[in-house]
């Protein structure tokens, strides 16, 4: 039987950015940046769902790369509430964090008094607590817990990358894992949640089948993220449920043609969602006007695909009418966004509304 017959097809785009949120210093930079298709297909031999199209040799990440979110204060309360769980589940002695980043997360657990080390080889800066290399079996390291926060959406094989953590750990060990929920993304018709740089895309009950045994184990972050703290030494192999396929909407994109889409609309969010989000409604003939987001090191560059330039909120709003409408990329952010904007123009939760 071939490859092709084992899977079914949920979801297919073509010519989509590698990296949705690599930044660039012109807009034809930014449209000429590297692409990728989409292919998301349900495995019909493991369950699992994934992008048949992607080509690992495309990604390479390096210091153009900005996915920060601490800079919002609800991110940074969910990032208190992920230590929390840590903390009360794992406890914070003798931990590794496996795909540190720019080790925002590592140094809040650092300041709660973990013990901790990061391994990340596109780090940049100098906190002794972070390698940059990959964490493996030549390290001759053992760690009670590991941390891998948004890091296994990435993998190709996400399975064996946890069995490979696995036995570079001692042969156990608990684990904290954070990735995007692929139910939610259903649930909400969230075309603009479907990136290159995603090779994976999770359900809940994925890592029931990973995990013979998990402490912990739901959604969070607004239903968007799926959490598990899982014991490495009960994983096991994930298999199809014929019962139980994936339950993809047939109306998954119809969104994308609004009849209240305004040329005057403003993005805010130049990250993952604003950029898939701004290209489509490009390529569907109604493109937006502007991106607002507070990151200061997106500010001043341009949005891969579209060549979109990213805009402090101080500015684009002052000269902006009332009647503008905001789109609100992740509604986790509205409050928040408002308070910022004074509240003085229209709102819509891209997805929600």
């Amino acid at each position: 039987m071939t490859q092709a017959a084992k899977t079914r097809l949920l979801y297919a785009q073509d010519e989509f950015p590698v990296f949705q949120n690599r930044m660039y210093t012109s807009t034809e930079e930014a449209r000429n940046c590297p692409k990728g298709n989409i292919r998301i297909v349900e495995d019909q031999t493991t369950g699992l769902v994934r992008n048949d199209a992607f080509d690992p040799a495309l990604v390479n990440y390096d210091s153009a790369y900005q996915n920060e979110q601490a800079n919002s204060a609800p991110f940074r309360e969910h990032l208190d509430w992920a230590a929390d769980l840590i903390s009360e589940t794992i406890g914070l002695d003798d931990l590794v964090e496996v795909g540190c980043g720019k080790g925002t997360f590592l140094e809040m657990l650092s300041s709660r008094g973990a013990s901790i080390t990061g391994f990340d080889p596109t780090y940049e800066g100098d906190n002794p607590l972070i390698q940059k290399h990959y964490f493996g079996p030549d390290l001759g390291l053992s760690a009670k817990g590991l941390v891998l926060r948004h890091v296994l959406e990435h993998i190709p094989d996400p399975y064996a990358f946890l069995c490979q953590l696995r036995d570079a750990n001692g042969g156990g060990g608990l684990i904290y894992i954070e990735v995007p929920c692929f139910d939610w993304i259903c649930e909400a018709r969230s075309w603009f949640d479907v990136f290159y740089e995603h090779v994976n895309y999770f359900r809940l009950s994925d890592f029931q089948k990973m995990f013979a045994h998990a402490p912990e184990m739901g959604r969070c972050f607004g239903g968007q993220y799926i959490y598990v703290v899982g014991d490495l030494s009960n994983l096991r192999v994930p298999l199809y449920d014929p019962k139980h396929p994936v339950e993809f909407p047939d109306d998954f994109s119809a969104s994308l043609q609004d009849p209240a889409a305004k040329l005057s609309d403003i993005v805010w969010g130049g990250a993952s969602k604003g950029v898939i989000y701004a290209l489509l409604r490009e390529r569907a003939g109604s493109p937006v006007n502007a991106v607002i987001d507070i990151n200061p090191n997106k500010q001043g560059c341009f949005l891969a695909g579209t060549g979109l330039r990213v805009s402090a909120p101080e500015d684009i709003l002052p000269q902006s009418p009332k009647t503008t409408r905001i789109l609100v990329m992740n509604p986790n952010y509205s409050e928040e966004i408002r308070q910022i904007s004074n509240d003085k123009f229209t709102y819509v939760e891209v997805g929600n509304d």
